[in-house]
């Protein structure tokens, strides 16, 4: 049993608005097919369909405010109410409270406690570990999380091994002062297929995709449907390469944003979380909100195992 989470920053589920919001424009009927045939909108709900559950779940958590990215991702990756723990949300780094929690606990450690493997499997360039490196800039909750598990944050030479992929899926926005002019290239479905061999060499894969987050900031609905329908193209291939009896992928977000073009601040709108393969069915019994992400993954992964481990105890 696998899992692979594909985490698409700052997207939620909003009205049916052709001028402002992408979901109700673009072209993707492999999204849509994922969402029992439904576009992803507001109005659309819990949806089953041959492969998938589609779950509306509240990033909002019962703190007024808008939801903001630090304490969003850390309550997917954390399995608790951040924002509430906090009193506030907070993003879009991580404060030093919010940095405590991730590091006393968080799905990668989980992982990785039990001896199983987890990894990132999006590459950043250089100039992004030179400014970590120094402290000019901090992690995010997601990097953050996998750091305090051990887990190697991937550069542009796992990149060029064909170990990584870049969070634009295709290489056409990779940075060209890294040092290397020339970079692989893949068209999205390629991407989608390449994600999931890389995810089989784990028991849990992270790949994080922000650029929908600046677009949803100072975007256009053009550069947003041009974002979904490459998207779509991506998620083709991982269908196509993806054994829904080997474990599960589940797609989510921490925040809404991009579904509003022209509106530069977070919604209160409910975030998709799509979940494909294995343990589907169970994984929405009681779902909710961003805190019930994580534990549900564990059950999947590692539950298993401690009755295994129990029976032979006995």
């Amino acid at each position: 049993m696998r899992a692979l989470m594909i985490f698409l920053d700052g997207i939620g589920l909003g009205p049916n608005d052709l001028d402002t919001n992408p979901f109700a424009v673009a072209n993707t009927p492999t999204l849509n097919r994922l969402a029992n045939g439904h576009r992803w909108l507001a109005n659309t709900g819990r949806q089953e369909s041959e492969r998938a559950v589609f779950l509306p779940a509240d990033p909002c958590m019962g703190v007024p405010g808008r939801p903001q990215s630090a304490t969003g991702q850390a309550s997917i990756f954390t399995g608790r109410n951040v924002p509430q723990l906090l009193g506030k949300h907070y993003g879009p780094k991580p404060d030093r409270a919010t940095r405590a929690l991730l590091a006393e606990d968080n799905l990668f450690k989980q992982i990785v406690s039990r001896e199983r493997d987890a990894a990132l499997l999006e590459a950043y360039p250089a100039s992004w570990h030179r400014a970590i490196d120094s402290g000019r800039r901090l992690r995010s909750s997601y990097q953050l999380a996998a750091h305090e598990a051990g887990v190697r944050i991937l550069d542009q030479e796992d990149l060029l091994r064909g170990d990584a992929l870049p969070v634009d899926w295709t290489g056409e926005h990779w940075p060209r002062n890294q040092g290397r002019e020339s970079l692989p290239r893949r068209q999205p479905l390629d991407a989608g297929v390449h994600l999931v061999r890389l995810a089989q060499r784990h028991a849990f894969s992270l790949f994080a995709h922000w650029p929908s987050d600046v677009i949803g900031h100072r975007g256009t609905l053009e550069e947003a449907v041009s974002l979904l329908e490459r998207f779509d193209e991506v998620m083709a291939g991982v269908l196509e390469a993806w054994d829904d009896n080997d474990g599960m992928v589940i797609i989510c977000s921490d925040h809404g944003n991009m579904e509003h073009i022209g509106d530069r601040r977070h919604t209160l709108n409910d975030v998709p979380v799509v979940v494909i393969g294995k343990g589907r069915e169970s994984f929405d019994k009681g779902f909710r909100s961003l805190a019930d992400i994580a534990p549900r993954i564990c059950d999947a992964l590692l539950a298993p195992e401690t009755k295994q481990g129990r029976a032979s105890a006995n």
